[in-house]
């Protein structure tokens, strides 16, 4: 087994090309476990922690606080105390050097989201990974397959992952029709049928939860598993005010401290999020889409949708995941469910558990998968 590994600039994401150093959060000499939080990373996406990638002493920090560095750029060395000084310093050099080759090979193997139109409705993808168990992510409300930047490739270790944008958002068709949840659980259905999937695992996050619940109650049969991240559907409570507030706004100043609801820490709602989020809102066609929904999907500061006491006709593997600190959607959503259903709750994460609690929320997933 290696005693020295490199610790790089992850790729959070298609756009990613760099990252900023916010905060080391161990010392110099420091011994760390495999899966340990090391590193504070801000992209022009999202502020996260990186972890060891193996056990060992944090030996050399080779970026500081505030350099940016590129994909595949050195950070710092974890190393046993065998390792010389001198192999440290040849063990840097060499992967300087390989550095701007990985990050050429990470440009041209980087997938492209793809498009199929279905009953003239375009609908926009991602996939990753190749495997015979097929996975479908389903974002949430006002997101788009973004909302997977820290989850997607993570999830594709053995398996063929696609995460696809809802009509009304990201880049499908904003044409949403009655706005229904079994209208998206149709367009679900479509997908799946183009890119040749019989049975998927859902992951639906929000009001992708509502989704992944509707198609599962309707096509059993096409669903291996469920989990369900701060799930739409398990009970009509939801911040009203939050919804009706994310339609309205048309400014930063008014969408920004809404944006900052997601999170546990409002400070991951950075400024290229919000900017991203505006963009988006000033499609057109996006407002009527958004409008549309809202009036099927919370008609009245409410859950129109509760799919509770329904959950016992599902006899799948399902998963529920929250965090503690959500403020869209309780977290006590997540009690008293059938004792077959698997809960995992998160502390000092809100709404966007599976990103602000990503590489956490990854294995929870895995273990799941793996157990079945």
């Amino acid at each position: 087994m290696s005693k020295i590994h490199a610790l790089t600039m992850p790729k959070w994401g298609l756009s990613m090309k760099e990252g900023r150093i916010v905060a080391w959060l161990a010392d110099e000499g420091t011994e760390v476990s495999a899966g340990t939080e090391i590193v504070e990373i801000e992209t022009d996406k999202i502020l996260s922690a990186l972890e060891a990638p193996a056990s060992g002493i944090l030996r050399r920090k080779v970026a500081a606080v505030n350099d940016v560095v590129a994909v595949a750029g050195l950070l710092g060395v974890i190393a046993d105390n065998s390792i010389s000084d001198s192999e440290l310093d040849s063990f840097v050099s060499e992967v300087r050097t390989r550095a701007a080759v990985q990050q050429r090979e990470l440009e041209l193997s980087e997938p492209a989201p793809e498009v199929v139109v279905l009953q003239e409705q375009s609908l926009r993808y991602l996939k990753r990974g190749e495997g015979q168990e097929a996975v479908v992510l389903i974002h949430g409300f006002g997101g788009d397959l973004n909302t997977w930047l820290l989850n997607h490739e993570e999830l594709a270790q053995g398996r063929t992952v696609y995460a696809f944008d809802l009509p009304g958002h990201g880049g499908s068709s904003k044409q949403v029709h009655s706005g229904k949840l079994s209208e998206f659980a149709r367009s679900l259905e479509l997908f799946m049928d183009s890119v040749g999937v019989a049975k998927a695992h859902l992951v639906g996050h929000s009001m992708g939860g509502a989704v992944s619940l509707e198609f599962a109650l309707s096509h059993p049969e096409r669903v291996a598993s469920l989990v369900l991240i701060a799930s739409a559907g398990l009970a009509p409570e939801i911040d009203g005010e939050y919804l009706n507030g994310f339609v309205a706004a048309s400014r930063r100043k008014d969408l920004k401290p809404l944006l900052e609801r997601l999170f546990a820490d409002p400070n991951l709602a950075g400024r290229q999020f919000v900017e991203d989020v505006l963009r988006y809102k000033r499609v057109d066609g996006v407002d009527a889409a958004l409008r549309t929904i809202l009036s099927e999907f919370c008609p009245k500061g409410k859950q129109a949708t509760v799919f509770r006491d329904r959950l016992s006709e599902l006899q799948i593997p399902i998963l529920v995941l929250w965090g503690a600190e959500d403020r869209i959607l309780p977290a006590s959503h997540s009690q008293h469910l059938p004792p077959n259903i698997r809960t995992e709750t998160f502390v000092e994460s809100g709404h966007m558990v599976h990103m602000e609690a990503a590489a956490k929320v990854n294995r929870a997933i895995q273990r799941f998968w793996e157990s079945k």
